[in-house]
């Protein structure tokens, strides 16, 4: 199992490892500063260097056993044998890009309270599927209320509880599409907010800002009709 440094600090930009397992398709390390892909989040990007060479990292994906795999670019040289000691460097800009619209997505499920069925997260925007059979009369209105609680600077934090716990508390669970990153015996939330200023609370396994302010002003986008029920709303990064 590859331990997910990405999760301790998602502000972590780079970080020591060493080679487990290598081949064409990637190298698989003790420790990973990469986000694999899931959950609508895409897998980071940066590179790894170590005596004697370096290679892109195109994507991460998870592998067998709780391990994380990292693609090499194409067109870049085979990853070192296992046991080479190697520098993580992320790429941060598309990270953080990817943890503000992360943000900003949660933020979008509390001003559209409803079960969500699908979601994606791009670095420049994202967009979540909302069971809506009808159409928000004031999409304006929606825009100033989620860039009144970005605005509200609100800590964004994190809490364990166990499988047993979610699965008694099954209104956590705003996803449709999705299942709760469970089977590991217990489950991170996601805290926006806290105590009296608390505004959502829910499972997820991804990377977020420290505080809402960070995201920036966000604009939405058209809302799209997506099948009998279903209506899709975009948000946009400002910059």
């Amino acid at each position: 199992m590859t331990e997910a440094l990405f999760r301790e600090d998602a502000y972590l930009r780079q970080a020591p490892g060493r080679v487990l397992h290598s081949g064409p398709e990637g190298a698989v390390l003790d420790r990973s500063l990469f986000y694999p892909r899931g959950g609508g989040q895409p897998g980071d990007r940066g590179r790894l260097d170590w005596a004697g060479g370096t290679i892109a990292v195109a994507d991460c994906v998870k592998g067998e056993g709780g391990s994380i795999l990292l693609v090499p670019a194409e067109g870049s040289d085979t990853p070192p044998p296992p046991g080479t000691e190697v520098v993580q460097h992320l790429d941060w800009d598309l990270r953080h890009r990817h943890m503000r619209v992360h943000t900003a997505l949660h933020l979008l499920s509390v001003i559209i309270p409803l079960p969500v069925t699908g979601g994606q997260i791009g670095p420049e925007k994202g967009r979540l599927d909302f069971d809506m059979p009808e159409a928000p009369e004031d999409r304006q209105a929606l825009e100033d209320a989620l860039n009144a609680l970005i605005a509200r600077d609100l800590p964004v934090s994190e809490d364990w509880i166990t499988d047993a716990e979610l699965a008694a508390n099954p209104d956590l669970v705003k996803t449709m599409s999705v299942a709760p990153p469970m089977g590991q015996g217990r489950v991170r939330l996601v805290r926006i907010g806290a105590g009296a200023d608390q505004v959502d609370l829910q499972p997820c396994g991804g990377t977020h800002v420290a505080s809402t302010a960070e995201i920036g002003r966000v604009t939405l986008g058209k809302i799209e009709k997506k099948g009998r029920q279903n209506r899709r709303v975009s948000l946009h990064l400002a910059g």
